[in-house]
């Protein structure tokens, strides 16, 4: 029989620990659709903190990842648009400000509020997120670790992310896109207790 050394054993005991920490967290809120958002209290009985504060960014990546999100938060210089996430059309890009360039900006078409005979969204101000809080192709742990980095999220500090994804109107209108868009899961006032919830339980990431 093949000897194992203490190491190995220690190395397997402690990847069986994590296996099992994700599968808590992964299964531990049932019954949450996918355009829902299960409320702080759904994780309580996650007795592993760092566990628990893994399952609660796990249902804000529900809004993270959602097209209302990402096509704000797409990789280069053009944004993507409507639930498929395809290249904008007609062919725009990010300018130096996020508001488009000379020629075009973001503004010229869309307005103040959604206009929905045309199916034009619309808020003030309508941009892009900066490059450096560019989300797509990366995994939500990844983008977990970059909403952390002040050098990566706009300067923000953990209650500054609260309070974005709480309060910004921009953000919020990620609840209320218009006619031909599916709205990002749960209401903007339940993703902000999860991101309180997860901020509280130490921010840790997938």
């Amino acid at each position: 029989m093949t000897s194992i050394s203490r190491f190995s054993v220690h190395v397997l005991a402690t990847a069986a620990v994590s296996l099992a920490a994700g599968f808590v967290a992964a299964h531990s809120v049932r019954g949450a659709p996918a355009n829902t958002l299960a409320p702080p209290e759904s994780f309580a009985s996650i007795a592993d903190e760092r566990a628990r504060s893994v399952a609660l960014f796990g249902e804000i990546g529900k809004v993270i990842m959602s097209p209302r999100c990402m096509n704000c938060h797409s990789a280069g210089d053009r944004p993507r648009q409507g639930d498929n996430q395809r290249p904008h059309q007609p062919p725009v890009f990010r300018g130096a400000d996020g508001m488009g360039l000379p020629a075009m900006r973001c503004a010229t078409c869309h307005q103040k509020d959604n206009f929905d005979p045309a199916r034009m969204p619309g808020h003030d101000p309508w941009a892009m997120a900066p490059i450096e809080m560019v989300w797509e192709g990366k995994t939500l742990g990844e983008i977990c670790v970059q909403m952390k980095d002040p050098a990566r999220n706009g300067g923000m500090s953990l209650p500054d992310i609260v309070h974005h994804i709480g309060d910004d109107g921009l953000v919020g209108w990620a609840w209320s896109p218009g006619v031909g868009r599916t709205p990002a899961p749960g209401t903007q006032k339940e993703a902000k207790a999860l991101v309180e919830a997860w901020v509280k339980s130490g921010a840790a990431c997938p």
